[in-house]
């Protein structure tokens, strides 16, 4: 008797779900429809396809509502799981004192690999970031949770393609009265924007914009301290408290405060390159004016982005 064998190959795909309106409320079937349709429309043409956005693959409805939504498989760590890594290796290297420091230049290659890798983190994000913008959409939900990782190796930085995702609360732009855009899911964002005075469409739009810019701007300044300093000593929170609440996006006064922390040298080391250039990059992208934000292309060909760390 004749016996035929075949191969299946099982592919483990990133799944997102998103509960059925019994669960999670109409808002819940909303995020899920927004984010499904912000994919579609940036995967529009083949040729264009941005390779610093995750990949949409399709979806499905459950029987009790449940949305789920599957991509590719192109990594598994996020942007805070780097951080965290590179954050407890400190730690690590710190109880083990003068036992870890034998070798001067090995410490000093690590360091210079760290600034390559988060660079390189910064310069994916802007160019996801570059590309929604113009394709006239809005992330609206960018943090360290939303850049997945093909890799949190330092030594591989040269292949790292951080990709963005989340989109739920992604807004388009294309829609003449900027409102109707995404219903109640940017109400707070048009709230905002006419807190700062935007209040024609092309004010709205460059609001929305300067918005995405300003989430980035945090973002940058997590992945300035976070993989920098050791566990514990500062987290996404408290780092946003210090720049808003404290010192009020003076970034010089908070550069001067963070100086005379030695726990916190690190990060103003690698924000101090080229002139102090990483500082100013970071002010300009938290600047409390909208309007004198830079956009995402003013981001990437900024000195900082292109600093040679190596």
């Amino acid at each position: 008797m004749e016996t035929s064998y075949h191969t299946f190959f099982v592919v483990l795909l990133p799944m997102k779900v998103y509960p059925g309106q019994r669960a999670g409320g109409i808002e819940a079937d909303m995020m899920a429809a927004n984010e499904l349709n912000a994919h579609l429309f940036l995967q529009t043409d083949p040729k264009d396809i941005c390779k610093n956005i995750q990949i949409l693959l399709g979806g499905f409805e459950t029987q009790t509502g449940e949305q789920w939504l599957a991509f590719r498989n192109d990594g598994k760590y996020s942007a805070a799981d780097y951080a965290k890594v590179a954050s407890d290796k400190i730690s690590k290297d710190s109880l083990l004192g003068e036992q870890n420091i034998w070798n001067p230049f090995e410490q000093e290659q690590k360091v210079k690999r760290r600034r390559y890798f988060v660079i390189r983190l910064l310069q994916g994000v802007m160019k996801g970031l570059a590309y929604m913008h113009d394709h006239e959409r809005l992330h609206q939900s960018l943090g360290p949770a939303s850049v997945v990782l093909n890799t949190i190796v330092e030594k591989d930085a040269a292949y790292l393609v951080p990709r963005l995702r989340d989109l739920a609360f992604s807004v388009d732009l294309r829609n003449s009265i900027p409102e109707e855009s995404s219903g109640a899911l940017s109400e707070g964002l048009w709230r905002r924007a006419s807190s700062a005075s935007a209040f024609s469409p092309m004010e709205k739009r460059a609001f929305g914009i300067a918005d995405d810019i300003y989430g980035a701007g945090l973002l940058f300044a997590y992945l300035a301290f976070i993989p920098f300093c050791e566990t514990g000593i500062m987290d996404a929170l408290s780092l946003q408290r210090l720049l808003e609440n404290t010192f009020q996006l003076d970034l010089e006064a908070a550069r001067e405060y963070c100086l005379a922390d030695d726990r916190l040298l690190e990060a103003v080391k690698f924000l101090d390159l080229d002139g102090r250039s990483g500082w100013q990059l970071l002010q300009a992208m938290l600047n409390p004016d909208f309007r004198k934000r830079p956009v995402a292309e003013a981001v990437l060909n900024h000195q900082f982005m292109n600093a040679a760390v190596l």
